[in-house]
């Protein structure tokens, strides 16, 4: 898989980052993630991301509680702004090109209303890896794939979906398909490719075996 050459080497990622907090939001390597800003906090926070080194780290809330000081998941995704544009209403509308998952090595005080972390990403370093990694079964993974696109009834592009090379298909199905928050974030903290992918398998399976029986009852 081919990086950008804005993006960062693995060894050159930075200490410390800012962290968005948002349920159900995955940004994996090499898939982009659309963004709208607004609130003053997370405004000075891309305004000072945008300042150094454009890395921003979306992670999941364990619960969504409401409440301003979430606990957060110890495993994130993190990307670089790669697009901005400034609304005349004050906001900012970006896309985040994901590089590289972390750890929550422990967090920091916030800055300007917004929370940082110190992260650890010596478990992902083969999110950095240009070398394409194969699937041992890529075919089953489309299977299962196309039963479940079929029960949650959503559109997607077969051509360029079977276009890509298995790095990055698994990447934008975590990052795309609606899993829930919590099947999102075991599929972000499991490292392996094949691993992932059977796991993914796993939750599509359930899905559509859950769908299929409910359609089964009598009403």
């Amino acid at each position: 898989m081919s990086r950008s050459p804005f993006f960062p080497a693995f060894e050159s990622l930075p200490k410390a980052i800012p962290i968005f907090p948002l349920a159900g939001a995955v940004v994996m390597p090499g898939v982009q993630l659309p963004l709208n800003i607004f609130e003053p906090r997370y405004l000075n926070m891309v305004q000072d991301a945008l300042a150094n080194d454009h890395i921003i780290g979306m992670i999941q809330p364990v619960r969504d509680t409401g409440e301003e000081a979430v606990q957060l998941q110890r495993v994130g995704s993190a990307g670089r702004i790669t697009s901005y544009s400034e609304s005349d209403d004050g906001r900012i509308i970006m896309v985040l090109t994901g590089i590289c998952r972390f750890g929550v090595y422990e967090e920091i005080g916030e800055f300007k209303g917004y929370r940082r972390v110190i992260a650890d990403w010596s478990s992902f370093a083969s999110d950095c890896d240009e070398e394409d990694v194969q699937l041992s079964n890529r075919a089953g993974l489309f299977e299962i794939l196309h039963h479940y696109i079929d029960a949650r009834q959503l559109e997607i592009s077969w051509d360029d979906l079977g276009k890509l090379a298995d790095g990055p298909l698994i990447n934008l199905l975590c990052s795309y398909l609606p899993f829930e928050p919590e099947e999102k974030q075991a599929l972000i903290e499991t490292i392996g490719l094949d691993e992932r992918a059977e796991l993914m398998r796993g939750l599509m399976n359930l899905y559509v075996a859950t769908r299929q029986s409910l359609g089964d009852k009598p009403h």
